[in-house]
């Protein structure tokens, strides 16, 4: 497949080491490959819900065998959840099928920097019934990566004060004489990378029908991290596709590459609003107040078991982020590191909320200019759904976004993938007003993901997080409907008046977007 030239090859010719790994079987639920000939996706939607509505009217000739099977059938799920289950979760940490599962009382409490777990979803993830998927957009988060440059040098810092003035070390506390500070800055570490693997295999999976007959059209903002992790998504992607349908392989994909350097327009990572990137962090102010009132007994015990430490409330959390930081810089992540158990299961509570307080006061609605830094992509999601131009002066690429090259809409392009950040996301998520129903953020008390509506760093924007767009038609239904999980957790979209299901038809989801459509107040990036 040509190429996309100097912006858009990967910029390493399309090509990198493929990881050594066991591809899992494909799904049971799949036709052989020799059954399906090419064929037009709108032709096959029809004719899949010609086939839906066929059942639907005979079901009542089949209750009977339905009733006689029912013992059978639980038998074989009871069956399924134990084995197949079991083993992608506990031959190790980390499986595809639901993400990271050891000691999640702590693991799924690191903010930003917990691994990708699936998320609880008070409305069944599974495709609807009497429905067909006929598009899908993932954006997803880079997989786990060493510290930044900043902050390794932070953590390297007070390694080395505790070495330099502790003398001895409280029971469970001795490991820290012994530990050399390791880390590297800003890469994917060999978790991170299987971590994309498993993404691309997770999307493929839910998305086979489509996936079969049609590459995904693929982004990534041009940091090195996340240009490798998109990389290592289309390893699982194509892993699986070339399983189910191997006449069709064509690969590396073709990955579009927008820079992140200074100036340039890229909906993918932040970087023009100068009233933004120069403005306050509303986000650390409220991060201190919270740790103010969290951290203090939590650095009496450690100076306790740390005598002549005398650790401040910096050096604390650092000593708290060297926890996950430690866990995912091995291979496969299967061992939590000895930073973990130095904190009560309370206390990384406390923690993924103040991860969450930056979040929210920095990139969503708890900053004026937060939300605004979404709404690039939230267009070209718009355009991207209703087949239509992209409609934006924002931070979109109009030289990009103007090409069906570089831009492809409708026609045989059903799959988009684009990569990017965490904080990025977050905007993205702010903008297209999915945690509209979340309250700002208390400051000098802890809220769980109940009272915050589902909104906490952990559960939106992990390593290798990833939000699923989707539109479906429906049998009975006179319009296509959209819905949004992010994590595996169904959104209910309460601002465009969401379903039981999570759906709202294309329409409403459209309208309901107001904010996005009429620019996001991008004025006052320059005000």
């Amino acid at each position: 497949m040509p190429g996309f030239g100097t912006i858009g090859s990967s910029g390493r010719g399309g090509k990198y080491d493929r990881l050594n790994t066991a591809s899992p079987p494909p799904p049971e639920d799949l036709p052989p490959p020799e059954s399906l000939p090419s064929f037009d996706v709108h032709q096959a939607t029809q004719r899949i819900l010609n086939q839906h509505l066929k059942t639907f009217h005979s079901s009542k000739r089949r209750q009977l065998i339905i009733m006689s099977s029912s013992f059978i059938g639980a038998l074989l799920f009871l069956y399924w959840v134990i084995g197949v289950k079991g083993n992608a979760v506990w031959q190790g940490c980390d499986s595809y099928q639901v993400g990271y599962q050891c000691q999640p009382e702590i693991s799924h409490y690191w903010g930003q920097y917990s691994p990708y777990f699936s998320v609880p979803s008070a409305i069944s993830s599974d495709i609807p019934d009497q429905c067909v998927v006929t598009f899908a957009q993932i954006l997803s988060r880079h997989g786990a990566r060493d510290p930044t440059s900043s902050k390794t040098m932070l953590y390297n810092a007070t390694v080395e004060h505790v070495h330099s003035n502790v003398k001895s070390y409280g029971p469970g506390y001795e490991f820290i004489k012994n530990y050399k500070y390791t880390l590297g800055a800003d890469q994917l570490t060999g978790f991170g990378q299987q971590q994309m693997i498993n993404s691309g295999k997770h999307f493929y999976n839910r998305y086979h029908r489509l996936a079969l007959h049609t590459a995904p059209f693929i982004r990534a903002s041009g940091q090195d991290r996340v240009l490798e992790s998109a990389q290592n998504w289309t390893q699982g992607f194509h892993d699986l596709r070339m399983r189910n349908n191997p006449a069709k392989v064509y690969y590396p994909y073709d990955i579009l590459v927008i820079p992140e350097d200074e100036g340039f327009n890229n909906s993918l990572s932040h970087g023009l609003c100068k009233n933004f990137e120069n403005g306050p962090s509303y986000g650390r102010d409220a991060q201190l107040i919270w740790a103010k009132i969290f951290t203090p007994p939590i650095t009496a015990r450690l100076n306790k078991n740390l005598p002549g430490a005398n650790l401040t409330l910096t050096q604390t959390i650092s000593l708290m982020d060297l926890c996950p930081f430690n866990t995912i810089a091995s291979d496969k992540g299967n061992t939590i590191s000895p930073f973990c158990d130095l904190f009560t299961e309370m206390e990384w509570n406390q923690y993924d909320y103040y991860q969450s307080l930056q979040k929210y006061y920095d990139y969503t609605w708890g900053n004026p200019l937060g939300a605004t830094q979404g709404v690039g992509f939230a267009n070209e999601l718009l355009a991207r759904l209703t087949n239509t131009p992209v409609n934006d002066h924002t931070s979109t690429n109009s030289t990009l976004d103007s090409s069906r090259k570089t831009f492809p809409l409708g026609g045989n392009t059903s799959l988009y993938a684009d990569f990017s950040h965490d904080n990025d996301m977050t905007s993205i998520f702010g903008a297209l007003g999915l945690y509209n129903e979340t309250r700002p953020l208390l400051n000098t008390t802890i809220e769980n993901v109940q009272d915050t509506n589902g909104f906490s760093a952990s559960w939106t924007v992990p390593f290798a997080a990833r939000a699923y767009f989707e539109k479906m038609t429906c049998v009975g239904a006179k319009e296509e409907y959209v819905r949004v999980l992010v994590n595996d957790r169904v959104l209910p979209l309460e601002s465009c008046g969401g379903d039981a299901l999570g759906r709202c038809t294309l329409r409403r989801f459209v309208d309901s977007l107001g904010f996005v459509r009429g620019g996001g107040g991008w004025e006052g990036c320059f005000s």
